[in-house]
């Protein structure tokens, strides 16, 4: 995950990480059933995270990623900034959804560039089981 955060650029990353706007929530599963319909969309998913990371890109500023788990699927999130987010934390991700790019060498498939990740845990820990 360190390597794929130092490949990201800076000016897409404009926007606050912590606002969410009106965007229709699709589900992880969806998201991997349609993959070409949602390419370079906008999209807001919820899920659980796991394998938090926090990294440094190549100009120094801080950096994230996780995976973002549903009941049916996984999607690899990545943004920079800080996320107020922990390992298991239920949590609403917006962002710029990609079926693949190049990183170097590898292809990535199915990622997420969040402009947005908010904690649902944080937010109300009573509507999170």
């Amino acid at each position: 995950m360190l390597l794929l955060l130092g490949t990201l650029g800076i000016g897409a990353w404009s926007m606050p990480i912590d606002s969410l706007s009106a965007t229709a929530l699709v589900e992880v599963t969806e998201l991997l059933a349609h993959p070409d319909h949602y390419d370079h969309q906008v999209v807001t998913v919820s899920g659980r995270v796991t394998s938090f990371q926090l990294a440094t890109n190549r100009d120094g500023h801080p950096a994230f990623g996780f995976l973002l788990q549903d009941t049916a699927g996984t999607v690899k999130v990545i943004g920079l900034g800080k996320a107020d987010v922990r390992e298991g934390d239920y949590v609403l991700v917006e962002g710029i959804f990609s079926r693949l790019r190049q990183a170097g060498r590898a292809i990535v498939y199915n990622e997420i560039k969040a402009t947005s990740v908010q904690s649902m845990t944080r937010m109300n820990p009573d509507l999170v089981g």
